[in-house]
């Protein structure tokens, strides 16, 4: 996928996601693309070893990996390649006072940081996505960061 980098340049990356919302997510990232809206990097988990918060303190949007909800025993949406990361460090999980990736800050005035307002936010909930941002009155958390596709079943 190409996309826009936060140093005004056009640069190539790549996300792994079930092909069952491959047309989606190209969708989104055209758009993304057309409106020049950043992303502050975009290679895949395996270069950091499958190392989730590695991948984060990099800030790099990221999809597919096998691994746990964190703290849980249940699979992540990103192990079955059905979620997407955006700029983890200006866009953090947050439960109470435990935020992900370590040190980084929620703040909605820095360029890039996701909200309900959000353009990039409006695209991905129009192709069928759900954001973590919605999620604190239901979940007691949120994750900026995360979009996931819910629409999805076995039978396609």
């Amino acid at each position: 996928l190409q996309y826009w980098s936060y140093d005004g340049q056009v640069h190539q990356g790549q996300l792994v996601v079930h092909r069952a919302i491959e047309g989606q997510v190209k969708s989104i990232f055209q758009e993304m693309f057309d409106q020049k809206i950043p992303i502050a990097k975009m290679v895949t988990i395996s270069v950091y070893s499958w190392d989730d918060e590695a991948s984060m303190q990099d800030n790099n949007c990221s999809a597919y990996n096998y691994r746990n909800i964190a703290g849980t025993d249940e699979l992540s949406f990103h192990a079955l390649g059905l979620a997407i990361d955006i700029d983890p460090r200006i866009n953090p999980y947050i439960e109470g006072d435990s935020v992900q990736p370590r040190g980084a800050v929620y703040d909605p005035s820095v360029p890039g940081t996701l909200t309900r307002d959000s353009v990039l936010v409006q695209i991905f909930k129009k192709h069928g996505f759900d954001w973590g941002g919605d999620w604190m009155a239901e979940r007691g958390y949120v994750d900026y960061q995360h979009f996931s596709f819910l629409h999805w079943s076995v039978d396609g």
